[in-house]
């Protein structure tokens, strides 16, 4: 099972006042760094012309530093960026962080180059004034929402969503979860002011709703499925139809100028193997239940409604990304409005980094 007693050891980096404005909580810097195995489940279709490429492409960077959530990467188990950037004199250096807004604060203090995020912390980011770019987005299919919910513990009082109000409600602020929970209350008829909001990442969380200390968690996998099967938690909505524009993968505007040859590799590498993740989902939970310590079967279900492919960039992605922005602000979460057009590269910028695998959708 998914210990709870890891512990997730520090890495001291300066602390940033990344949300300074009202209503914002300092995020926490909890990281690790971790090496990738290397797996042979996903090679380039012409070896050739990998071996072409690399006597062509120009990088000037020899480091690739990227951050993952405590959730997992399949990208870094698999080791599929090491095994194609290694003969390209690239190194790739790993650092795990509990949840997405602490990844984004440390990419804005310089600590990462790229990560993947859900919708919501890249918008946070940017508020607090980032200097980020959206490179790709991230598929949704038509199980995606099966990994997030609202879910209490079991044997409570609470039957139903519109039964939470008045209640203290626990997920990371600026997280997925933050607009996921608002979303959901509107379906119901409630606001976001009618329950009493605690701020707590997932890896801390967890521990304290298995004994029954946090009466409504709004969480996603691994530490869903795990809770659900093993502690009885019971769902009252997941995020099925909740009308999100999906995760990105973001990166610091200067990396993203500077290497576009090397984002368009790192991005057909991860949709390649997003590709085979998608057509093997029993393999890849094969591969991620011993690096989370997750017991297969349950590991089986979260690989099941897993997304793992990737999509471009297109002006109706970042319209329904708009949209997620302007809630935050009408909510009075953000003090202030933000366009999301100025996290974007040029036209010209996103083709050179934009492998044709990654299909134009909403």
């Amino acid at each position: 099972m998914f210990s709870n007693s890891v512990k997730i050891k520090p890495i001291k980096i300066r602390k940033v006042a990344l949300f300074l404005m009202p209503g914002f909580l300092a995020l926490s810097s909890t990281l690790i760094s971790c090496t990738s195995p290397s797996n042979n489940t996903n090679t380039a279709t012409d070896p050739k012309a990998e071996t072409a490429a690399t006597t062509t492409i120009s990088l000037k960077t020899k480091v690739l530093r990227i951050g993952y959530q405590s959730s997992g990467d399949l990208v870094r188990v698999t080791g599929v960026l090491e095994k194609r950037l290694e003969p390209l004199g690239v190194k790739v250096e790993w650092a795990q962080f509990a949840q997405g807004p602490q990844l984004m604060e440390a990419m804005n203090v310089g600590k990462i180059d790229i990560g993947t995020v859900g919708e919501t912390p890249p918008i946070f980011a940017q508020a607090a004034g980032a200097r980020i770019v959206y490179l790709a987005g991230r598929r949704i299919t038509a199980t995606s929402g099966k990994g997030s919910a609202i879910a209490v513990p079991k044997g409570s009082p609470i039957k139903t969503l519109a039964d939470i109000k008045g209640q203290k409600v626990v997920f990371q602020k600026g997280s997925a979860s933050h607009y996921f929970i608002i979303k959901a209350l509107e379906k119901v008829g409630l606001k976001y002011s009618d329950i009493t909001v605690l701020s707590m990442p997932n890896v801390e969380a967890r521990g304290a709703f298995i004994q029954g200390t946090i009466p409504v968690w709004v969480t996603g996998d691994p530490h869903l499925a795990l809770v659900e099967k093993l502690y009885g938690a019971r769902v009252l909505r997941d995020a099925t139809n909740i009308g999100t524009p999906g995760g990105y993968y973001v990166g610091t505007r200067e990396f993203a100028k500077e290497n576009p040859e090397l984002l368009r590799i790192i991005l057909e590498e991860i949709d390649k193997n997003g590709q085979w993740a998608e057509a093997n989902r029993k393999e890849v939970a094969k591969l991620i239940a011993p690096v989370l310590k997750i017991d297969l079967p349950i590991q089986e279900i979260i690989c099941g409604r897993a997304n793992y492919r990737l999509k471009g960039i297109t002006p109706e992605l970042m319209k329904a990304q708009q949209n997620v922005a302007d809630l935050f602000y009408s909510e009075k979460i953000l003090p202030k409005k933000i366009d999301v057009q100025e996290a974007l590269l040029t036209p010209k910028e996103y083709a050179a980094i934009t492998p044709p695998t990654l299909i134009s959708e909403k």
